[in-house]
Protein backbone atom coordinates (compact mmCIF):
# COMPACT_ATOMS: atom_id res chain seq x y z
CA UNK A 1 0.00 0.00 0.00
CA UNK A 2 1.11 3.58 -0.88
CA UNK A 3 3.60 5.07 2.04
CA UNK A 4 1.07 8.26 2.11
CA UNK A 5 -1.90 5.93 2.43
CA UNK A 6 -0.53 4.42 5.33
CA UNK A 7 0.83 6.92 7.14
CA UNK A 8 -2.82 8.88 7.03
CA UNK A 9 -3.92 6.01 8.09
CA UNK A 10 -1.58 6.46 11.29
CA UNK A 11 -3.04 9.72 12.31
CA UNK A 12 -6.43 9.08 11.51
CA UNK A 13 -6.14 5.64 13.73
CA UNK A 14 -4.39 7.82 16.93
CA UNK A 15 -7.06 10.06 16.76
CA UNK A 16 -9.53 8.07 17.02
CA UNK A 17 -7.68 6.25 20.13
CA UNK A 18 -7.79 9.41 21.77
CA UNK A 19 -10.98 9.95 21.19
CA UNK A 20 -12.03 6.42 22.83
CA UNK A 21 -9.59 7.00 25.96
CA UNK A 22 -10.95 10.39 26.59
CA UNK A 23 -14.38 9.11 27.37
CA UNK A 24 -13.15 6.68 29.98
CA UNK A 25 -13.56 6.43 33.30
CA UNK A 26 -11.00 6.28 35.77
CA UNK A 27 -12.14 3.24 36.85
CA UNK A 28 -11.56 1.97 32.85
CA UNK A 29 -8.10 3.40 33.26
CA UNK A 30 -7.03 1.01 35.95
CA UNK A 31 -9.48 -2.08 34.24
CA UNK A 32 -6.98 -5.09 32.80
CA UNK A 33 -6.19 -4.70 29.29
CA UNK A 34 -5.33 -7.89 26.88
CA UNK A 35 -1.62 -7.17 27.44
CA UNK A 36 -0.25 -9.49 30.90
CA UNK A 37 0.34 -7.27 33.38
CA UNK A 38 -0.72 -4.21 31.82
CA UNK A 39 -3.79 -2.27 32.75
CA UNK A 40 -5.45 0.15 30.13
CA UNK A 41 -2.77 2.61 31.84
CA UNK A 42 0.27 1.10 31.23
CA UNK A 43 -1.09 0.21 27.23
CA UNK A 44 -1.70 3.76 27.23
CA UNK A 45 2.16 4.88 28.18
CA UNK A 46 3.98 2.29 26.22
CA UNK A 47 2.30 3.27 23.54
CA UNK A 48 3.61 6.99 24.01
CA UNK A 49 6.55 5.83 25.36
CA UNK A 50 8.41 6.90 21.63
CA UNK A 51 6.82 10.10 21.49
CA UNK A 52 8.50 11.41 25.15
CA UNK A 53 11.83 9.50 24.68
CA UNK A 54 15.27 10.86 22.70
CA UNK A 55 17.59 8.59 20.69
CA UNK A 56 19.93 8.81 23.86
CA UNK A 57 17.66 8.47 26.11
CA UNK A 58 15.97 5.21 24.72
CA UNK A 59 19.86 3.53 24.25
CA UNK A 60 19.97 4.31 28.49
CA UNK A 61 17.26 2.90 28.93
CA UNK A 62 17.84 -0.29 26.68
CA UNK A 63 21.31 -0.74 28.96
CA UNK A 64 19.77 -0.32 31.65
CA UNK A 65 18.14 -3.77 31.01
CA UNK A 66 21.05 -5.27 28.87
CA UNK A 67 18.82 -4.70 25.65
CA UNK A 68 16.23 -6.64 26.10
CA UNK A 69 13.72 -4.71 24.92
CA UNK A 70 10.72 -6.29 26.20
CA UNK A 71 11.98 -5.86 29.81
CA UNK A 72 12.43 -2.51 29.43
CA UNK A 73 9.09 -1.68 27.44
CA UNK A 74 7.22 -3.32 30.38
CA UNK A 75 9.69 -1.28 32.78
CA UNK A 76 9.15 2.01 31.87
CA UNK A 77 5.93 1.79 30.94
CA UNK A 78 4.93 0.77 34.55
CA UNK A 79 7.26 3.54 35.48
CA UNK A 80 5.71 5.73 33.28
CA UNK A 81 2.13 4.75 34.14
CA UNK A 82 3.04 5.55 38.38
CA UNK A 83 4.51 9.22 37.30
CA UNK A 84 2.21 10.53 34.81
CA UNK A 85 -1.96 11.05 35.37
CA UNK A 86 -4.64 9.50 32.97
CA UNK A 87 -5.05 12.94 31.95
CA UNK A 88 -0.89 13.66 30.95
CA UNK A 89 -1.06 9.99 29.09
CA UNK A 90 -4.02 10.99 27.10
CA UNK A 91 -2.58 14.63 26.19
CA UNK A 92 0.84 12.52 24.90
CA UNK A 93 -1.19 10.99 22.32
CA UNK A 94 -3.55 13.67 21.42
CA UNK A 95 -0.80 15.73 20.78
CA UNK A 96 1.41 13.73 18.95
CA UNK A 97 -1.24 11.85 16.30
CA UNK A 98 1.14 13.62 13.44
CA UNK A 99 4.52 11.72 15.13
CA UNK A 100 6.38 10.65 12.53
CA UNK A 101 7.83 7.56 15.04
CA UNK A 102 8.43 3.93 12.95
CA UNK A 103 9.66 1.17 14.91
CA UNK A 104 12.61 -0.15 13.91
CA UNK A 105 12.83 -1.53 10.95
CA UNK A 106 9.00 -1.92 10.93
CA UNK A 107 8.36 1.30 8.51
CA UNK A 108 5.13 3.16 8.56
CA UNK A 109 3.53 -0.35 8.49
CA UNK A 110 4.79 -0.56 12.07
CA UNK A 111 3.77 2.53 13.37
CA UNK A 112 -0.15 1.48 12.13
CA UNK A 113 0.59 -1.77 13.33
CA UNK A 114 1.87 -0.84 16.86
CA UNK A 115 -1.34 1.72 17.36
CA UNK A 116 -3.65 -0.60 16.20
CA UNK A 117 -2.90 -3.44 18.41
CA UNK A 118 -2.78 -2.18 21.14
CA UNK A 119 -5.97 -0.05 20.56
CA UNK A 120 -7.40 -3.41 20.57
CA UNK A 121 -5.64 -4.20 23.76
CA UNK A 122 -7.78 -1.52 25.50
CA UNK A 123 -10.92 -1.53 23.55
CA UNK A 124 -11.77 -5.46 23.36
CA UNK A 125 -10.40 -6.16 26.93
CA UNK A 126 -12.82 -2.91 28.14
CA UNK A 127 -15.76 -4.60 25.62
CA UNK A 128 -15.69 -1.58 23.97
CA UNK A 129 -17.41 -0.96 20.33
CA UNK A 130 -14.97 0.47 18.50
CA UNK A 131 -13.55 -1.32 15.53
CA UNK A 132 -10.88 -0.13 13.46
CA UNK A 133 -11.86 0.30 9.48
CA UNK A 134 -11.02 -3.30 8.56
CA UNK A 135 -9.55 -2.01 5.89
CA UNK A 136 -6.27 -1.16 8.58
CA UNK A 137 -6.08 -4.22 10.13
CA UNK A 138 -5.76 -6.32 6.57
CA UNK A 139 -3.08 -4.04 5.91
CA UNK A 140 -1.22 -5.62 9.01
CA UNK A 141 -1.93 -8.70 8.27
CA UNK A 142 -1.19 -8.81 5.06
CA UNK A 143 2.43 -7.41 6.60
CA UNK A 144 2.80 -10.30 8.58
CA UNK A 145 5.63 -12.58 8.22
CA UNK A 146 7.33 -15.07 10.43
CA UNK A 147 9.99 -13.22 12.04
CA UNK A 148 6.40 -11.44 13.47
CA UNK A 149 5.12 -14.85 14.28
CA UNK A 150 8.08 -15.39 16.11
CA UNK A 151 8.38 -12.44 17.97
CA UNK A 152 4.80 -12.79 19.71
CA UNK A 153 5.92 -16.52 20.15
CA UNK A 154 2.46 -17.60 19.24
CA UNK A 155 1.56 -21.18 18.01
CA UNK A 156 -0.42 -21.55 14.90
CA UNK A 157 0.88 -24.80 14.29
CA UNK A 158 -2.12 -26.88 12.87
CA UNK A 159 -5.04 -24.31 12.52
CA UNK A 160 -6.40 -22.31 9.57
CA UNK A 161 -7.19 -18.73 10.48
CA UNK A 162 -10.13 -17.20 8.56
CA UNK A 163 -11.44 -14.01 8.70
CA UNK A 164 -15.24 -13.69 8.49
CA UNK A 165 -15.21 -9.53 7.39
CA UNK A 166 -12.28 -9.86 4.98
CA UNK A 167 -10.82 -12.18 2.17
CA UNK A 168 -7.91 -13.20 4.53
CA UNK A 169 -6.37 -17.13 5.19
CA UNK A 170 -3.52 -18.10 7.40
CA UNK A 171 -2.48 -21.74 7.73
CA UNK A 172 -3.83 -24.93 7.19
CA UNK A 173 -5.58 -27.35 9.77
CA UNK A 174 -8.36 -26.74 12.57
CA UNK A 175 -10.67 -24.18 11.60
CA UNK A 176 -10.64 -20.77 13.27
CA UNK A 177 -12.80 -17.92 12.42
CA UNK A 178 -13.40 -14.67 13.88
CA UNK A 179 -13.38 -11.24 12.75
CA UNK A 180 -10.14 -9.69 11.05
CA UNK A 181 -9.02 -7.82 14.31
CA UNK A 182 -9.71 -10.69 16.50
CA UNK A 183 -7.87 -12.96 14.81
CA UNK A 184 -4.95 -10.54 14.30
CA UNK A 185 -5.17 -10.51 18.01
CA UNK A 186 -4.53 -14.04 17.83
CA UNK A 187 -1.59 -13.71 15.80
CA UNK A 188 0.06 -11.65 18.33
CA UNK A 189 -0.71 -13.99 20.92
CA UNK A 190 -3.24 -12.67 23.08
CA UNK A 191 -6.23 -14.25 24.54
CA UNK A 192 -9.56 -13.62 23.93
CA UNK A 193 -13.41 -13.88 25.00
CA UNK A 194 -14.28 -17.43 24.16
CA UNK A 195 -17.44 -16.02 22.33
CA UNK A 196 -15.19 -13.94 19.63
CA UNK A 197 -13.97 -17.09 18.42
CA UNK A 198 -15.67 -19.97 16.28
CA UNK A 199 -14.26 -23.75 15.19
CA UNK A 200 -12.74 -26.25 17.13
CA UNK A 201 -9.75 -24.21 17.32
CA UNK A 202 -11.37 -21.84 19.31
CA UNK A 203 -10.65 -22.66 22.92
CA UNK A 204 -6.89 -22.94 22.09
CA UNK A 205 -6.53 -19.37 22.31
CA UNK A 206 -9.66 -18.40 24.34
CA UNK A 207 -8.84 -17.34 28.06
Amino acid sequence: MDEEVVRAAVVAERGELAAMLGALDASQWGAPSLCERWRVREVVAHMTMPFRMSPPRFLAEMLRDRFNFNRMADRVARRDAARLSDAELLACLRDNTEHPWRPPGGGVVGALSHDVIHGLDISVALGLDRRPPVSRIGTILDSMRDRNLRYFGVDLSGVRLTATDLDWTFGEGAPLRGTAQDLLLVVCGRRLPAALLEGTAAARFAG
